[in-house]
C-alpha cells in the first residue's frame, strides 16, 4: 500500500514537472503597461497585511488617541483601570470613526475601480495613498516636515505632493506625538492641583505618613465623573482632527 502511494506521488510530480506551473507571469495591458498575474498580486497583498499594524499606528489617528488615553489614566492615578484592552479597543473604534472619510475615499477611488478592472494594481496603490497623504499633511507641522527633509537632504520641494512618503510618515508621527503630549499636559493640570491641595491639607493636619494619593484618588474620580470627562476627552480628540 505504501509503495502504491509513493508511486502515485511520483507520477503526480512527474506530471506537474512535464506540464509546468509558471511561478510569475507578466501580462501586457492594452495600453502597453505590464503587471503580474492575479495570483502574484494576491500573494503580495497577503504579505503586505503584515504591515497593517505599522500602517495603523503610523498613518492614522490611532497614535494620538492611545497616548492621550494612557496619560489620562496616569493623571487619574489609576494603574490598571481601564485596562489596556479597553483603551486599545476605544482607540481603535475612535480611529475608525475619525478615518471613515479617508477609508471611504480609498474605497471609491482605488478599491472599487480595481475590483471592476478599470485600473491596474499600481494605479490602485497610487490612488489609495492620496487620501492618506491628504490626511497626514493636514496634521503635520511644517517644522517637522522641514526637519526630515533636511535630514534626508531632499532640499526644497515645489509642493507638498513632491514630498516622498518616507519623509511624510515620520514627520506625521512626530507631530502626532507632540500634539498628544500637549493634550496630555492640559489633562494633567486639574488632577495635579487636586494632588497638591490634598498633600497640603494632610501636611497641615500632621498626617505626613498617609499617602496623599490614597485620599486624592476618590476626589479625582468624582471630579472626572461630574464634568463628564470621557465625553469631553473624546470630543476634544475628535475635534483636534477636524472631525
Amino acid at each position: 500500500m505504501a509503495a502504491q502511494e509513493i508511486e502515485g506521488a511520483t507520477n503526480l510530480l512527474d506530471g506537474l514537472s512535464n506540464k509546468g506551473i509558471p511561478a510569475v507571469t507578466l501580462n501586457t495591458n492594452a495600453d502597453g503597461s505590464q503587471e503580474y498575474t492575479v495570483t502574484i498580486q494576491i500573494l503580495a497583498i497577503m504579505t503586505s497585511l503584515t504591515l497593517l499594524p505599522a500602517i495603523l499606528m503610523m498613518m492614522t489617528s490611532f497614535t494620538r488617541i492611545i497616548i492621550v488615553f494612557s496619560i489620562l489614566r496616569q493623571a487619574l492615578g489609576l494603574q490598571q483601570s481601564p485596562s489596556n484592552q479597553i483603551l486599545i479597543g476605544m482607540a481603535l473604534f475612535m480611529t475608525l470613526f475619525i478615518m471613515t472619510p479617508v477609508f471611504n475615499q480609498v474605497n471609491d477611488t482605488a478599491l472599487q475601480p480595481y475590483l471592476a478592472e478599470q485600473i491596474t494594481s499600481s494605479q490602485a496603490l497610487t490612488e489609495a495613498t492620496k487620501p492618506f497623504r491628504e490626511f497626514m499633511v493636514g496634521q503635520t507641522r511644517e517644522s517637522d516636515l522641514d526637519l526630515f527633509l533636511d535630514i534626508g537632504r531632499y532640499g526644497d520641494v515645489d509642493s507638498i505632493d513632491d514630498v516622498p512618503m518616507t519623509v511624510l510618515i515620520p514627520a506625521f508621527v512626530t507631530s502626532e506625538l507632540k500634539t498628544a503630549f500637549q493634550i496630555g499636559f492640559m489633562l494633567f493640570i486639574p488632577f495635579l492641583i487636586i494632588d497638591l491641595v490634598i498633600a497640603s491639607v494632610l501636611m497641615a493636619m500632621g498626617m505626613m505618613m498617609l499617602s496623599p494619593l490614597i485620599i486624592s484618588l476618590p476626589f479625582k474620580i468624582m471630579l472626572f465623573v461630574l464634568v463628564d470627562g470621557w465625553a469631553m476627552v473624546i470630543g476634544t480628540l475628535a475635534a483636534s482632527f477636524g472631525a
